[in-house]
């Protein structure tokens, strides 16, 4: 069960590679793969939280059931990584969501095509394109077959032309089977350590059809937030310190909007449900990337790793994440 696709605002091209650079498509894709496994080797050293959103909509694109999930990534004492569930509300009856749904969630819709999974996937070379301010190298590509219980991405990337990473990912998990369907997603990365493009998004929209002739439109949301790099000598601490006092606690007058810092800590701690663009603008400044869909649009602030205000149809604020 998966939520919805938007489509993004950036200026196309295709182009000639040869045109463009020296570089062929074959050295392009060593080069990115071998970023790629760097990166994944470093991606191994990070806790960070999963909230994954599953939804069911009804032919009026409205939703009808949904299921929440709060998941850690995180480091037990003796430096073993390990998933778990902080929280999960809701439930879905339409549908159920699988293990595979789950895994591919927390393993796969972040995609990561490394020097050792190359082997498994045949890729094709599109040609180049911007994507917002970033010049890219697009590849399509699918497994050469399919290996008894094993899963793989099937469709688009974008490759960063500086950084040789994936910046973008379009597709879906494959293969499907006769009771078990998944949707086509989008997944996006930003820089978390001013060199490594981490998922901080993955959204989907998408009909499933069963063999029983059952058709159901799912969609998912998940945001990936508070990266933190595991340190061997960091004392790790799971749950809340007993009777600490959250800081809003504290008897205090909050500023005016207009004495608040664009972006700031207070200017997060200020939103407040039903605000509008221009109420929240006032607080955070200008996003760096824009996603519209046909019920909602999403601001993200590049600056605060995995930060994000959401809004309505009619534009009003109806969730955030600092």
């Amino acid at each position: 069960m998966k939520k919805n696709i938007f489509i993004p605002l950036f200026l196309l091209y295709l182009s000639s590679l040869c045109a463009q650079t020296d570089l062929k498509p074959e050295e392009i894709i060593q080069r990115f793969a071998a970023m790629e496994t760097e990166f994944q080797e470093l991606w191994q050293q990070y806790t960070y939280t999963q909230n994954i959103v599953f939804q069911v909509l009804d032919e009026r694109g409205q939703v009808r059931e949904e299921r929440e999930m709060w998941v850690e990534i995180y480091f037990t004492e003796d430096g073993k990584k390990e998933t778990r569930i902080l929280d999960d509300r809701g439930r879905l009856q339409s549908v159920r969501v699988s293990p595979e749904d789950f895994d591919d969630a927390i393993h796969r819709q972040p995609f990561v095509l490394t020097t050792a999974s190359l082997p498994h996937y045949r890729i094709e070379y599109l040609g180049e394109e911007q994507v917002d301010e970033l010049y890219t190298y697009v590849f399509d590509i699918e497994p050469h077959r399919i290996a008894k219980g094993e899963r793989y991405f099937e469709g688009r990337i974008w490759v960063d032309n500086l950084d040789f990473q994936i910046v973008r990912s379009v597709g879906k998990v494959v293969p499907d089977y006769d009771d078990n369907k998944f949707p086509k997603f989008e997944t996006l990365r930003q820089q978390i350590d001013n060199k490594f493009w981490f998922p901080v998004w993955t959204e989907a929209d998408d009909i499933l059809r069963f063999s029983r002739s059952q058709s159901v439109r799912v969609r998912q949301l998940i945001t990936y937030e508070n990266f933190k790099k595991f340190e061997v000598n960091t004392s790790i601490r799971y749950e809340p310190v007993e009777n600490q006092v959250p800081d809003e606690a504290t008897p205090a007058r909050r500023p005016s909007s207009s004495q608040i810092k664009q972006g700031s800590k207070e200017a997060w701690r200020s939103l407040k449900l039903d605000m509008s663009k221009s109420e929240v603008g006032a607080l955070l400044g200008e996003p760096d990337n824009i996603r519209k869909t046909r019920t909602s649009e999403t601001w993200y602030f590049v600056s605060s790793a995995g930060a994000y205000v959401s809004f309505d149809e009619n534009g009003r604020l109806e969730s955030w994440s600092e």
